[in-house]
């Protein structure tokens, strides 16, 4: 058991930082997210998330980079946690979770979020625009490089949506999933 590994997908502002955090604390597993692995690298190249997102529609060497090191992590032996949008597929064997959310619900946990430094918007409207390109950026690319859907929800084992839930509620419905996908194991 204490080589399980946990992947966290799902639309930008679901809830996926703050649910890899409470998994983290009362599982005592690492958390290892790929989009602040991404933000770090769009601003190394002076890009702002989407910018970083369209340039890498034509730079697959880049998810691939990515790709791989989500891979070598499932192979870790030991507990991780991985907030990534692909781990699911990368790592099979993981428990597989995916958050969904509103747009519009998104665009203002975003708008109101003060840690992502490269992701600031002009208002909540710009906001939901923008994170609505990110994703269709990102949709495009995971069918073209790889021929996945991710949203496909038969590919995860547990999906809530978490537009009108709130953090704790979002947990106790994970960490049931959680538990009854470990009975099975």
């Amino acid at each position: 058991m204490k080589n399980i590994k946990i992947s966290i997908s799902g639309d930008l502002g679901s809830g996926k930082s703050v649910l890899s955090k409470q998994l983290s604390q009362e599982l005592g597993f690492e958390v290892i997210s790929i989009g602040v692995i991404q933000r770090e690298l769009a601003t190394k190249y002076g890009m702002d998330a989407l910018e970083f997102n369209q340039f890498m529609e034509t730079h697959p060497e880049i998810d691939k980079e990515c790709d791989r090191m989500v891979t070598n992590y499932g192979k870790e032996e030991r507990g991780l946690i991985l907030d990534s949008r692909l781990a699911w597929h990368f790592i099979p064997h993981s428990f597989k979770i995916h958050l969904t959310v509103d747009n519009n619900i998104a665009a203002k946990r975003i708008f109101n979020d003060n840690i992502r430094k490269n992701e600031k918007y002009s208002s909540v409207e710009d906001a939901a625009q923008k994170l609505l390109a990110r994703k269709n950026s990102e949709i495009l690319r995971y069918k073209t490089l790889y021929g996945v859907d991710v949203e496909d929800l038969s590919n995860y084992d547990c999906v809530i949506d978490t537009s009108d839930s709130n953090p704790q509620k979002t947990y106790d419905l994970v960490i049931s999933f959680y538990h009854h996908w470990l009975s099975k194991q």
